[in-house]
């Protein structure tokens, strides 16, 4: 049986607010601030533990060896290089899994399989070295070549940041859907991180129809506002689109479009003039996980900032008030996360599979959560400055922790 399955990163180690993401205005706004790689690797799991509460399934992605030492070498570092660059070999921003990979599932692929691209993530170099061990762990949760196809990245001339710019739309998550791959054209002084041509290039190599595949440009307003990427102004679950009135830069066109391919959609728009641009971004009210509960009923996991925010707020409390398709909101705690620009949409991919063809080390349940719970609690570092990354201690540090999740989790293939 076809389910959608959350899988979020764990939140690494050297977890830190170094601002390296340029457009990622809460990484712009904490940089050089004191992190706190425990709490928020507890938090993580603490979202996770509460969307099994919730009875949905829930999977993980171990952190990526960090410090990172063949990008180190291949930048033939020393006592001379970049900070930025030091940090960058450092990043823990894999804990964002929406980022990991782009995933087609079976319903919709000429094949029969559930597709996965991993992401390039080329316009950032911090996160542009992240492919290989992400493709490495991908293609061990996702082994079974009968019911997956792991690609790797597209070529680096096309910028390709996996799922935060790509949304599906479908009567029930194991039907075929109507897949839209949201890119970007300019941001003014930040950069438009989706290439239009890795988007197409990515929905061919899956052997989509291209019937049931659109190609929508993001709001240039929104990518210059901090919406560096769709999913922090639009999400989609099942028939259902909560979009920001200014997510796309031909909203009357993207909608008109999505009804024609899919008529029973609806679409959930937030008006600017309840919710600004500006607000949406700060709240990171999109950025959150729109998710069917096994009673059939939507529910909408937003970061505590959302639920937080008054104007918010009052849309919210409106909307489920109402007669609308998202009947709950679930606020949760990720405030290291959000601090670094990444709301609870950001931390986990979906795929949709049976978990029966998943490598079953790569499912949570409360035995394993209780696991790395432990580990988190008795190795990872409490705090974490900026002026510690390259610290020969730390670095020791960091890698027993990841060394003693993974023989917790019987993960050793990915030491």
């Amino acid at each position: 049986m076809l389910r959608e399955i959350n899988f979020d990163g764990i939140v690494g180690p050297t977890h830190n607010f170094a601002g390296l993401s340029l457009g990622n205005l809460a990484a712009a706004a904490h940089a050089g601030q004191v992190s706190h790689p425990r709490a928020a690797a507890l938090q993580g799991l603490a979202k996770m533990r509460a969307n099994l509460a919730l009875g949905l399934a829930q999977g993980f992605f171990a952190p990526l060896p960090r410090p990172d030492q063949a990008w180190l070498e291949a930048l033939a570092a020393d006592e001379t290089m970049d900070t930025a660059l030091i940090a960058g070999a450092w990043s823990a921003s894999a804990m964002w899994a929406a980022n990991a990979a782009t995933v087609s599932p079976a319903p919709d692929t000429a094949d029969g399989r559930c597709h996965l691209t991993v992401a390039n993530l080329v316009t950032m170099p911090h996160r542009a070295h992240e492919w290989p061990d992400t493709l490495r762990q991908l293609r061990l949760a996702f082994a079974d070549t009968s019911h997956f196809a792991v690609h790797g990245p597209v070529p680096p001339c096309f910028g390709d940041e996996g799922a935060a710019n790509h949304m599906r739309l479908t009567s029930a998550h194991g039907e075929l859907g109507l897949e839209i791959f949201v890119y970007g054209r300019s941001g003014g002084a930040f950069p438009a991180r989706q290439h239009e041509q890795a988007s197409r290039l990515v929905a061919r190599r899956h052997r989509l129809d291209p019937a049931r595949v659109l190609f929508i440009e993001q709001n240039p307003e929104a990518i210059a506002g901090g919406a560096f990427h769709n999913d922090v102004v639009a999400v989609a679950n099942e028939r259902v689109l909560f979009t920001h009135e200014q997510a796309f830069a031909d909203p009357v066109g993207a909608y008109w479009a999505i009804r024609e391919t899919f008529p029973e959609v609806e679409i959930v728009t937030v008006p600017a003039s309840q919710v600004s641009l500006a607000q949406a971004v700060r709240s990171y009210l999109f950025n959150a996980q729109l998710v069917t509960l096994p009673t059939g009923e939507m529910a909408l996991v937003v970061p505590i900032e959302a639920w937080g925010s008054a104007p918010v707020r009052q849309w919210l409390d409106a909307m489920t008030a109402g007669n609308g398709p998202i009947r709950q909101v679930v606020p949760v705690d990720v405030r290291q996360s959000m601090a670094n620009g990444g709301g609870p949409a950001c931390l986990r991919l979906r795929v949709v599979a049976n978990p029966a063809t998943v490598d079953p080390r790569f499912l949570l349940d409360e035995a394993k959560a209780d696991r790395i719970e432990e580990v988190i609690a008795q190795i990872w570092p409490e705090t974490l400055e900026p002026h510690q990354l390259g610290d020969e201690r730390l670095t020791r540090q960091v890698r027993e922790a990841r060394a003693a999740l993974l023989a917790a989790l019987d993960l050793g293939e990915l030491a």
